[in-house]
């Protein structure tokens, strides 16, 4: 059997945000190569094939190549409705980098060990987890997590103010170590 059309053939059929994804990324990708002049230098007496903006050169040319098509590909498809919901769907994603963002500015105020723990015991709470057992793993594993990066990782973490309030003994383990 012999597919009737291309769409057939891979089996790519269009979604209903499908022009704003393209569009979107057709942009992103015109902006990266827009600035890989300004990013990357050309290094003297160095082969063209070992110039270090050659393969970033090649992988943004190709986005561009291919998010085009991508784009034109859209352009020229039957346009499906439920564009609307679709990147409304993709836009309540920002909730959760909204959360993170909190969490960012909430690390140097009260310490990581902190911050990590309620940080995971609220996105529990937001997913809609409210066993007990559930909201007990979220703080073991917030506690793990920040045990782990600062005291065995070493990952230097900006201690929180809060800590400045500990007793000397306390204070001295929590600045290392939470």
């Amino acid at each position: 059997m012999i597919a009737k059309t291309l769409q057939d053939m891979f089996r790519r059929y269009r979604r209903p945000g499908d022009i704003v994804f393209a569009f979107l990324f057709f942009g992103f990708s015109l902006f990266l190569l827009s600035q890989i002049g300004a990013e990357t230098q050309a290094v003297k007496r160095t082969k063209w094939f070992a110039q270090p903006a050659l393969w970033p050169k090649i992988a943004i040319w190709g986005m561009v190549l291919f998010s085009g098509l991508h784009l034109l590909g859209s352009f020229l498809s039957p346009r499906i409705p439920g564009r609307l919901r679709e990147v409304t769907f993709w836009l309540m994603s920002l909730e959760y980098v909204a959360y993170f963002l909190i969490y960012v500015v909430a690390v140097p105020w009260l310490g990581y060990l902190p911050s990590t723990m309620l940080f995971a015991a609220l996105l529990t709470i937001r997913l809609g987890f409210r066993l007990p057992g559930a909201f007990c793993v979220a703080l073991a594993f917030g506690a793990v997590v920040a045990v782990v990066f600062r005291a065995l990782l070493q990952v230097n973490i900006p201690a929180g103010r809060i800590y400045e309030y500990l007793p000397d003994g306390l204070r001295a383990f929590a600045l290392t170590y939470l």
